[in-house]
């Protein structure tokens, strides 16, 4: 993680987030995307998310992203105010180097700022990095949807993780 550093994402971000996005689209299950967006779609998601309120940050190395992460709200009605899901996603040449970690750390710290109380992960193809990833930061099973998404010829299970936020005093 050499030089890493940790920042609020911007709109100029766009095209790399896109970068990154489409390449776990393209290749990995995390996503249940087909077909990856374009970077005006990663601009409107930016727009949005800062528009509410809500942690989007991005983590930068030479001056190029290296993987992003951000918190919306878990559902839309009002009941769910306080809980929000997490999305994280790291830059395929830079994966295993403690990049997300630093994002997850980063962001969780942020979302209790922002109010929210627990943080749900929804983890596309039960993906074991990302469920390790979250366990690590004390994220539990929730549950786990048996084959509810259908990609690369293959069907997929989501898994749900929580965790509690401690709010900053």
């Amino acid at each position: 993680m050499h030089n890493l550093r940790i920042r609020d994402v911007t709109e100029a971000d766009a095209e790399q987030i896109a970068k990154i996005y489409a390449h776990h689209v393209l290749t990995g299950t995390a996503s249940y995307d087909i077909d990856a967006p374009t970077a005006d779609f990663h601009r409107d998601k930016i727009r949005r998310i800062l528009a509410a309120g809500w942690p989007f940050i991005v983590a930068e190395q030479r001056e190029e992203v290296a993987g992003y992460a951000y918190a919306t709200q878990f559902r839309d009605r009002a009941a769910y105010r306080f809980t929000c899901e997490d999305s994280i996603y790291v830059h395929p040449q830079r994966l295993g180097q403690g990049i997300g970690k630093a994002l997850l750390a980063e962001l969780l710290k942020r979302a209790a700022q922002c109010g929210f109380r627990v943080v749900i992960a929804v983890i596309g193809g039960a993906e074991p990095a990302s469920v390790a990833l979250h366990r690590n930061f004390g994220f539990v099973e929730a549950g786990r949807l048996k084959q509810v998404g259908f990609k690369f010829e293959q069907w997929l299970d989501s898994v749900y993780m929580q965790r509690e936020l401690t709010r900053p005093k």
